[in-house]
């Protein structure tokens, strides 16, 4: 069956990591940002949009009640219409293993978008041109061009100095067609990547797949430093 005039779009949200760079012993996407926990932003923004049909959320073991009681028992964060939207789902070691326990998690939807949650301002925008790469039959990536000039460094030393007008930062989501992304963990399971993806565009990417990017914004930067916190306050 072809989905590309009417494809279902389907979210992961990686949550499953321990925010080591942050400096904490609770999680990133656990601290509060203004009155919410962090991660709570991108999946109400998700959840608000009538075409996502699928929301999984890829938590850590050891927080995997906390996220349970917060989002599934209790009523004070999603209503029950988009507690049926929501399934929990362990991480991995690494996020490639994370995303894809998330990925494999979704049962309905022909496309997959999957975003940082540490990325909490999403807008909709950035996600209704992303739906659009797809129903174009593309995967994309969300990005932003560089606006500083960027250097080679080694050794604290400069070695040289790269074109800026090619140079793009990705940001999140990133998206595709469900099969295709499956199809590609079983390749790699079969024979294993000789390097650790930090992200899907650079699977599609190795198997030459397109990436169609779509633009990015500001606001939509991610969540790494404690230090980060003070440009969303």
């Amino acid at each position: 069956m072809s989905f590309k005039n009417n494809p279902s779009f389907a979210v992961v949200l990686p949550a499953g990591g321990l925010g080591k760079r942050f400096s904490s012993s609770l999680p990133k996407q656990l601290h509060l940002l203004k009155d919410k926990p962090l991660y709570t932003y991108s999946l109400k923004t998700f959840l608000s949009i009538p075409e996502i049909i699928e929301l999984v959320l890829v938590v850590p073991a050891e927080w995997e009640s906390h996220f349970e009681k917060e989002l599934l028992e209790d009523n004070k964060i999603l209503s029950e219409s988009e507690q049926n939207k929501v399934k929990i789902v362990l991480g991995g070691k690494e996020r490639f293993d994370s995303v894809k326990n998330g990925v494999l998690a979704i049962e309905r939807a022909s496309h997959v978008l999957i975003h940082d949650v540490a990325r909490p301002l999403v807008s909709e925008r950035i996600i209704h041109d992303c739906f659009a790469v797809l129903r174009e039959d593309f995967a994309c990536v969300v990005a932003k061009p560089v606006t500083d000039t960027v250097k080679v460094v080694s050794d604290s030393f400069v070695k040289k100095t790269l074109d800026r007008d090619l140079l793009w930062l990705a940001q999140t989501p990133q998206a595709c067609k469900l099969s295709t992304l499956k199809d590609l963990y079983q390749k790699i399971e079969e024979k294993p990547l000789s390097f650790l993806p930090t992200d899907e565009a650079s699977i599609l990417e190795f198997f030459e797949i397109p990436v169609k990017v779509v633009m990015g914004e500001s606001k939509n930067d991610k969540l790494t430093h404690p230090e980060d916190w003070n440009r969303f306050l």
